[in-house]
């Protein structure tokens, strides 16, 4: 079975995760820091965004696959997809050392969720026939 609806968020989201990812390594390498952050908040901060996205992204592409594997409609997967794709090119730019309230982090880690929720509900909808 071929999971196409995941696959057009896992990839986009695939090249962030790199994208994040690198920032961190590049950061090391100018610092010369093999682990944690060495006290630096700007790499701290940097291994927190790629933290961040992998805390949320692989649990959410999971339960889209479980969805889409279990005859979820294209519409929830694109639903959970956009949030989570959206929520997570949105959260790095709000997770700032010095602003823990930034909006960009609320909106983004709000977005996350919702698309979280919103492929446990079709799960539960195609599961329990709820």
């Amino acid at each position: 079975m071929a999971f196409q609806t995941t696959a057009l968020y896992a990839l986009p989201l695939a090249v962030l995760g790199l994208a994040l990812w690198f920032r961190v390594s590049m950061m090391r390498a100018e610092l010369k820091v093999s682990i944690g952050d060495a006290g630096h908040p700007g790499l701290h901060e940097r291994i927190r965004q790629h933290g961040n996205f992998i805390e949320w992204v692989p649990m959410v592409l999971v339960l889209m696959v479980v969805a889409e594997g279990n005859g979820a409609g294209a519409l929830w997967l694109h639903i959970a997809g956009a949030l989570l794709l959206a929520g997570r090119l949105i959260h790095p730019f709000g997770l700032k050392a010095g602003h823990a309230g930034h909006p960009l982090r609320y909106v983004g880690n709000t977005a996350s969720l919702l698309a979280m929720l919103t492929v446990m509900v079709c799960l539960a909808v195609l599961s329990l026939g709820l």
